[in-house]
């Protein structure tokens, strides 16, 4: 049970003025915001200002939820709403806490940008209340770690963390998401989170994860709750045919807990996460998850979740298309599933199906070339080098030092900066001629003493994606980091960030990016 505490309650007048009452948490609740053309940029800085939630953090938290996307008060699988996902589930009930603390109408904070975001707000700030939160630390973006990781309702402490550092890696590689009422951004900058208790827990689908799948080795394994799923002993007990794809209808660290919780009842085999493609198994090949809403096709298919929403197809990812289809490609070989259309479905082709996923937005044609190998290059070729010494086209701060050490260099010299807990990126600015798939490299000197898990941003159409590079191996020549879709236009394409969990020099030298 949550105990809890009394808030000031605020009257907001048409004409702006505000009555409050004290209570004991110092936090006030909000009235409904006033009807109107207020935009969501606006939204977040009235309910930064009214909660003393940093506004960075507010809006970091729902671009990682929903690329701020209400959905028109439909609910994500887990029950969440709006642009900041109010849950109200049997285990994460912060829409209910929400209700609570502001005194607004369930239905104006599932259906309503403004209130939503100001219901948000008000949880953030009943969680940091309770967690100590002075009024200087609720500056520090850097001390709201635990609620935030809180905040995303899991109690598997691996899952909690990839939620936070979700939310705190796009606060240090910054992000613009354009809305119905405007554009809303938040700048880059150097974070350095207080993890607290989290700091010994490996995030899921980092390198110090101890758990792998045994099913398909680039997977992590956490298992869905045992009442979601039914075990079995396949391919003896049934065959499996079909090889079902899904779009989750939310977050990849909020669907992972979901299907932790008993309650669900819904599963799926393998989750993929948006911004690089990463891969959860959460139920075993041999068993059955349940999908597909339909028992035959649930014993005899296998279900792929992909994170996002059926109308926004900036979740799509080419990391994430690619790495899905490597997926479906190992598991049409080991099980002989013929890789043609017949076989490779849609939920929404599933019989009886009353979902639509992976909707209209998903690139079958792309997906299966994938899979099948069968991609061809398109008719307009482009590239670009972009060096450390490329007037006007690279920045860094005074952190990066100047370097000729290594004969593998590109050019006269290159960058150099010591990794810290912090971003402090250094940008290669390209010019894209045309929204498209393009292939990202990078060129770097290796050094036995430089880093093993270099962080590369690549700014994508759909937000920033990170690529971990060892610079001590396979150094003088051009690496790729994969292909992604970039938007058009003159902007900062590639950094190099210092933020890196391992020891020696993070290095920037050169990036060549060329159209697929």
């Amino acid at each position: 049970m949550t105990v809890r505490r009394p808030s000031r309650r605020v009257s907001q007048l048409l004409g702006g003025a505000m009555i409050l009452t004290i209570g004991l948490t110092g936090q006030p609740a909000l009235a409904a915001p006033q009807h109107g053309a207020e935009t969501l940029a606006a939204a977040f800085d009235r309910a930064s200002t009214r909660s003393d939630v940093p506004r960075d953090l507010l809006a970091a938290l729902g671009y990682a939820e929903t690329r701020l996307d209400g959905h028109n008060g439909e609910p994500s699988t887990s029950g969440g709403y709006g642009v900041m996902h109010l849950t109200s589930n049997p285990k994460v009930r912060t829409l209910d806490e929400a209700a609570h603390r502001t005194r607004l109408d369930r239905t104006e904070l599932r259906t309503r940008d403004a209130a939503n975001v100001a219901g948000a707000a008000a949880v953030l700030r009943s969680y940091a209340d309770q967690a100590g939160l002075t009024a200087a630390q609720r500056d520090d973006v850097n001390q709201w770690y635990g609620v935030i990781a809180r905040y995303g309702g899991s109690s598997d402490r691996a899952t909690a963390r990839l939620y936070a550092d979700t939310v705190y890696d796009l606060l240090g590689s910054g992000f613009s998401a354009a809305t119905a009422t405007g554009t809303v951004s938040v700048g880059a900058r150097p974070v350095a989170p207080r993890r607290g208790d989290y700091a010994g827990v490996a995030p899921l689908g980092s390198a110090d994860y101890g758990v792998q799948s045994t099913d398909y080795g680039p997977a992590a394994w956490v298992p869905a709750n045992s009442a979601n799923y039914t075990v079995s002993s396949r391919e003896s007990a049934y065959p499996i045919n079909y090889i079902i794809i899904h779009t989750m209808q939310g977050s990849y660290s909020g669907s992972i807990s979901w299907f932790q919780n008993a309650a669900a009842g819904t599963s799926a085999h393998y989750l993929l996460r948006s911004s690089d493609g990463a891969v959860t198994q959460m139920v075993r090949d041999k068993d059955v998850a349940w999908h597909a809403g339909n028992w035959t096709y649930n014993t005899q298919s296998i279900g792929i979740e992909h994170e996002g929403y059926v109308n926004n197809a900036s979740w799509y990812t080419d990391a994430m298309y690619r790495s899905s289809a490597a997926l479906t490609r190992h598991l049409a070989d080991k099980y002989g599933i013929p890789k043609t259309r017949n076989n490779i479905i849609g939920h929404n082709q599933v019989p009886g199906a009353t979902h639509t996923d992976p909707g209209p937005n998903w690139n079958w044609t792309y997906y299966m070339q994938l899979v099948t190998g069968t991609t061809t290059p398109p008719p307009t070729s482009w590239s670009t080098i972009v060096d450390n010494t490329t007037a006007g086209r690279f920045t860094a701060s005074s952190n990066w030092g100047t370097s000729s050490y290594s004969a593998q260099r590109y050019g006269a010299d290159y960058r150099f900066a010591d990794p810290v807990a912090a971003s402090d990126t250094a940008w290669y600015k390209v010019n894209i001629p045309a929204t498209a798939t393009y292939r990202v490299e990078v060129w770097y000197p290796a050094v036995a003493g430089y880093n093993t898990t270099t962080p590369y941003i690549v700014a994508t159409s759909s937000g920033n994606q990170t690529v971990h590079m060892n610079q001590t191996a396979n150094g003088g020549g051009w690496r790729s980091l994969g292909n992604f879709t970039l938007a058009a236009g003159d902007a900062n394409k590639v950094g190099v960030s210092r933020w890196s969990g391992s020891t020696g020099l993070v290095i920037a030298d050169a990036i060549r990016i060329t159209r697929v």
